[in-house]
């Protein structure tokens, strides 16, 4: 009984990544088609490393595009013509500081069926997975599986010094810590990873969020899908404020090693929530106005 579960769990997975591959053929093709060459991260470029066993669950097809071309991506993406659900980046703005030129020219092709599709190398496609999961505020533990993966499947030529010292050494901590968490909470091998020993101590405050998230189970959700559900309202105002104080850190570029949080969370309300908030509030003004007129 348990084999057949297993086994079907393995072909439900292989239906699920068919579809998926199908979404990325259609978005690399309608975008060539314009002269744009995109990049794929995240969702099927690493759920290509997870084991058999194991599916990871993802509905859009993030992409990456020069930053020159990204208003001609937005507008073939935009036209109607695809039916895919896409996340595309402006380069990838704050998951990376090694610059678009760099990144591109070090990418490589893998093969859907006859379709080449571009993605990053692996150094940096770990780096960017690491910064995206602590920008999430490392709430998903579930995608903390990435890194695993990542690290767990990575080449045999993996380039540590490009993954590691390619940024600065804030982010280098970002990244070292992240495969840290990897470590800890999945037991992530992780003897032959060039840390060093003044490295190795994740900072408490930052398992303590993570762990508190965990417990709690309460996944952050656009405001504008709550409205109608007054508790479910309540609980992302709750969430936002004060501000989660990894995503914080992320986004005023800080230190993990650097006390209190509250020095990045402050400006972060400012940088991140109030558009957030004043983004919401147009959308109830609209809703409002809408009704009258009926």
């Amino acid at each position: 009984m348990e084999e057949e579960i297993e086994r079907d769990k393995i072909r439900w997975k292989k239906i699920r990544m068919r579809v998926s591959e199908v979404s990325v053929i259609k978005a690399f093709n309608h975008l060539r088609a314009a002269g744009v060459e995109p990049i794929l991260i995240k969702g099927w470029a690493i759920s290509r490393l997870y084991s058999e066993s194991h599916f990871r669950e993802f509905i859009d097809t993030d992409l990456g595009v020069d930053p020159l071309e990204y208003q001609t991506a937005k507008a073939v993406l935009g036209n109607g013509e695809i039916e895919v659900v896409v996340d595309l980046h402006k380069g990838f703005r704050h998951l990376d500081t090694v610059c678009w030129k760099d990144l591109f020219e070090n990418s490589q092709t893998v093969k859907i069926e006859n379709t080449d599709i571009r993605i990053l190398r692996p150094e940096d496609h770990l780096r960017i997975l690491c910064v995206h999961w602590l920008n999430d505020g490392g709430e998903n533990k579930e995608r903390l599986w990435d890194i695993y993966y990542a690290v767990e499947n990575r080449p045999a030529d993996f380039d540590w010094d490009r993954c590691f010292n390619t940024v600065s050494k804030k982010r280098r901590k970002w990244i070292v810590t992240t495969i840290l968490l990897a470590h800890r909470y999945l037991g992530l091998d992780i003897k032959n990873i060039p840390i060093r020993e003044d490295e190795k101590q994740i900072p408490e405050w930052l398992m303590g969020t993570l762990e508190k998230q965990w417990e709690v189970k309460i996944p952050i959700m656009p405001l504008e899908t709550t409205v109608h559900n007054k508790k479910q309202f309540l609980e992302q105002i709750k969430k936002r404020f004060p501000p989660n104080p990894i995503t914080a850190t992320i986004n005023m570029e800080g230190d993990f090693d650097q006390k209190p949080r509250i020095i990045y969370q402050i400006p972060d309300i400012y940088f991140r929530l109030l558009p957030s908030l004043k983004k919401f509030s147009k959308m109830l003004f609209h809703n409002f106005s809408q009704k009258l007129k009926k």
